[in-house]
């Protein structure tokens, strides 16, 4: 496998680490888009959000929510946003399961969220309606 995240946690490849345990490992992004974007993955290869295991995705979640409460303490930001692309279609570039951990502050210039498309028709409450049925469990 040539996934440049696996070399990663195989020491193939230099990181930062932030964090690693059995499971998980986090490492300072390097290409940030702002001070302290770090990137937390699974150790174990997931492709995407399809197939990593809802263990490992909780596991990857709480030490992104530790990473941020550092983040703020020791930068002062006060705001993140937490981004995950699942498959190309998403924008997905490493096909290996990562979530973005991306300090804001005011007026950074950063476009975390595209615009809607123009074409696209809001739904009808019907069709909310229908869709929940469809997606609750």
């Amino acid at each position: 496998m040539d996934c440049i995240f696996c070399k990663i946690v195989k020491g193939e490849i230099p990181c930062t680490k932030v964090y690693e345990d059995v499971d998980v490992l986090a490492f300072l992004d390097v290409n940030p888009v702002s001070l302290g974007h770090c990137l937390v993955i699974p150790k174990q290869h997931s492709e995407n959000i399809f197939d990593i295991s809802e263990n490992v995705l909780q596991k990857i979640i709480v030490v992104g929510k530790r990473i941020v409460e550092k983040l703020k303490t020791v930068t002062n930001i006060p705001a993140v946003n937490l981004v995950n692309s699942s498959g190309k279609d998403a924008g997905q570039e490493v096909m290996h399961f990562h979530l973005h951990i991306v300090p804001r502050r005011e007026n950074d210039g950063l476009k975390i969220h595209g615009e809607k498309p123009k074409n696209l028709q809001k739904p009808s409450e019907q069709e909310l309606q229908k869709l929940a049925e469809l997606i609750k469990f």
